[in-house]
């Protein structure tokens, strides 16, 4: 069978070198030289060109210049996406376009003519038609999306190439979430030591042409889970397994389907789909914080695009817009679980200071700017003194839960004992170079596992 992996990498323009640094150092290097010691493994990657820009001002331009050499070796293939990670379902086409056409010419500065995509990561795989009118407008073949955006994701063929309905030459790529849900998780492994347990797992898919399709944060391997790049490097040794890219499946299967996708997102689950809000964790319309957020979004949207190019302000007013529109501050202001007023207040700030360059707008322009800026703030830390963000977050982790112990197959023991001795020996190691912070990140990971294997014994 063939197996196409496609991770994600991204930081927000407002990091902090510290973060940059740190996370470059346990997951982006990993994850490259890893790739680099392995040449049969090929994976799609989106980078978002604003972390391309953070790695070259904060000394990590190595990992770009890794990423450029596994790219023009043929391992690597790129997507484009919006450069400032904007959630593109909710702006207009213009922005869309603007966003993604910034992606391209940073991306391409920096890694030269193998900087060449032919598909399109809509930020956060969140899907809406219009982008179908923009990925053809800028002339992608394909885009990759959540399952839970065909139609009827129970009946996908993985042995079928679908289209969009009415077009067939752009084509859609499913993720499978329950294989990526279980390889980020590390419910499965392959290695002498792990059980060779995703080809268990996958059984008789294995003797069928078919294909998989993965996707997950590129982070997910060695920073947010201390020790899973070594996974990630050992189910790309599976005999059983042949990896490719994305743009290669067309090529390998000639059964076609079209379809109409539904709107959707990475993060949609079923109960969104029957309430119809399939972007609740970006834009809820019972999260009055989503509303004073997108009103202001809007406002700083209209206030710079009134301005004239040729004008002294607009290309101020212009780039401080392109940052302000990413996405992280309102997936925070869900609180499902995600909550940081840190960030809600930083994206907000951003935005009313974006109004602030655009001279000549009327005085209650300005004074709505600062009174949805306050909005946000004040309502963020009347949520969190009352119990809201407590009460939110419980009802999601909930949600979560009940899909982790419904889908989470058995695991050995010894599976669990060899990550567990694996994991505890990096953090002797870590605590002896004086890493403390390193050591205690593995040392709650250790202690997520052991919590996993409490949850399955009990179930077994």
């Amino acid at each position: 069978m063939y197996w196409a992996n496609f991770l994600h990498i991204y930081q927000p323009p407002t990091q902090k070198p510290f973060w940059v640094k740190k996370i470059a150092n346990e997951s982006y290097r990993k994850i490259v030289a890893g790739l680099l010691k392995n040449p049969k493994a090929k994976l799609t990657l989106n980078i978002n060109a604003v972390l391309v820009e953070l790695l070259k001002r904060d000394g990590c331009f190595d990992v770009v210049l890794g990423l450029r050499k596994l790219s023009e070796r043929g391992q690597i293939e790129f997507t484009d996406t919006a450069k400032y990670h904007a959630f593109l379902p909710l702006l207009p086409e213009s922005e869309i376009i603007r966003q993604i056409k910034l992606n391209h010419l940073t991306n391409r500065k920096y890694f030269g003519k193998s900087y060449n995509p032919v598909g399109l990561f809509p930020t956060e795989m969140g899907y809406a038609s219009k982008l179908t009118r923009v990925a053809k407008k800028l002339g992608y073949r394909w885009m990759i999306v959540d399952e839970l955006a065909h139609p009827n994701h129970k009946d996908i063929n993985r042995d079928t190439i679908y289209s969009l309905k009415g077009d067939p030459d752009l084509f859609f790529f499913f993720r499978e979430r329950d294989i990526s849900f279980r390889i980020l998780s590390a419910q499965v492994g392959i290695s002498v030591f792990s059980g060779r347990m995703l080809v268990d797992l996958l059984g008789p898919r294995l003797k069928t042409k078919n294909y998989m399709v993965t996707a997950m944060d590129g982070e997910t391997f060695g920073h947010h889970r201390p020790g899973l790049e070594q996974l990630l490097f050992d189910l790309y040794k599976a005999p059983e397994i042949q990896s490719v890219q994305l743009s290669e499946l067309p090529g390998l299967f000639s059964k076609r389907a079209s379809i109409t996708p539904r709107a959707s997102s990475w993060a949609l689950m079923h109960k969104d789909i029957e309430r119809n809000t399939p972007y609740s964790r970006w834009d809820d319309a019972g999260n009055p914080i989503h509303r004073a957020q997108w009103q202001l979004t809007y406002l700083a949207i209209k206030s710079v695009n009134n301005l004239k190019p040729a004008s002294k302000a607009y290309a101020k007013a212009r780039t401080a817009l392109d940052r302000s529109l990413h996405s992280d501050q309102y997936w925070w202001a869900s609180a499902s679980p995600w909550w940081s007023i840190e960030m809600m207040e930083a994206g907000a700030k951003e935005l009313r200071d974006t109004i602030k360059l655009v001279p000549g707008l009327s005085k209650s322009t300005y004074a709505k700017a600062e009174s949805l800026y306050q909005t946000i703030v004040f309502t963020a830390f009347e949520w969190q003194r009352t119990g809201m963000v407590e009460n939110l977050a419980k009802q999601a982790d909930e949600d979560v839960t009940q899909r982790i112990t419904a889908e989470m197959p058995y695991i050995p023991l010894k599976e669990f004992e060899t990550i567990v001795g694996n994991l505890t020996r990096q953090m002797l190691q870590a605590a002896k170079s004086r890493e403390y912070e390193r050591a205690a990140q593995i040392r709650d990971r250790v202690t997520e596992l052991n919590e996993k294997k409490a949850i399955l014994t009990k179930k077994h």
